[in-house]
């Protein structure tokens, strides 16, 4: 019978977190990178970087490598990826876990303005504020490029070939987890009057939204993706049970 073995979707603090965990016990596991950008640290396992090529290419891939079980850890909104981990887990039989945090809560002094997707953000935020910080990551930047209607300050980890120009905007090259005064000092510094968010969760990159709280900025938010079609965990010690009944 073949060993035991997991495959980590990987590229979250809650990832490299079940990484470290998952590290100190006796199971083969290779953690996944999408390769967009150049970790500051990889957890001490077998480390696979760049894309499957689809669904398909995973599952092959996973039956292949006979992996035993899949937690896909990737970004609330990689819904590609999660897509791509649920059909390619049903087709090669192997058992899929969701991990993800659970979604940030309204509390008061929140102006959350609700958006289904990057567009409909980048319109409702253009019509509120002169002077927008755009906290989406580099894969949306094209929507921004030539727009004139406000001026965005968009934050993404590093330079790189993919970042088109923005006529009206300018780049910061940050990796989290940010903190309150650092937020503060962007938002002000930068006479920002919306934010526009992925609607993520997790403690990295929420100090925007408490600093937004703070100066009472508006905050455009991406609704998060949904899908059941996957069991779910939302912290390190359920992925590890469910590891553990899996195996």
């Amino acid at each position: 019978m073949a060993e035991p073995s997991l495959l980590i979707l990987g590229g979250t603090s809650l990832a490299a977190n079940l990484a470290r965990v998952i590290s100190s016990l006796k199971l083969r596991a290779v953690y996944s990178l999408a390769g967009r950008t150049e970790p500051t640290s990889t957890p001490d396992m077998e480390i696979r970087t760049g894309g499957f090529g689809g669904a398909y290419a995973l599952a092959d891939y996973l039956k292949r490598e006979n992996f035993t079980a899949v937690i896909d850890a990737t970004h609330a909104h990689a819904a590609g990826i999660s897509a791509n981990a649920r059909a390619a887990c049903t087709q090669a039989g192997v058992a899929l876990l969701r991990l993800q945090e659970p979604p940030w809560v309204m509390v008061p002094g929140d102006n959350w303005i609700d958006a289904a997707d990057i567009t409909e953000a980048r319109d409702k935020a253009a019509e509120i504020a002169s002077r927008v910080f755009v906290s989406t990551g580099r894969q949306a930047m094209e929507d921004f490029a030539d727009d004139p209607r406000s001026w965005w300050l968009a934050r993404v980890i590093a330079p790189g070939a993919d970042l088109p120009e923005l006529s009206n905007g300018e780049y910061v090259y940050a990796r989290g987890p940010f903190d309150l005064v650092e937020e503060l000092a962007l938002l002000r510094d930068h006479d920002i009057g919306a934010i526009i968010s992925k609607y993520a969760g997790g403690t990295a990159t929420y100090a925007k939204i408490a600093a937004a709280r703070q100066l009472a900025i508006p905050v455009v938010m991406i609704a998060r993706p949904v899908s059941n079609d996957a069991e779910q965990a939302e912290t390190v010690a359920e992925a590890v049970t469910w590891l553990q009944k899996v195996l």
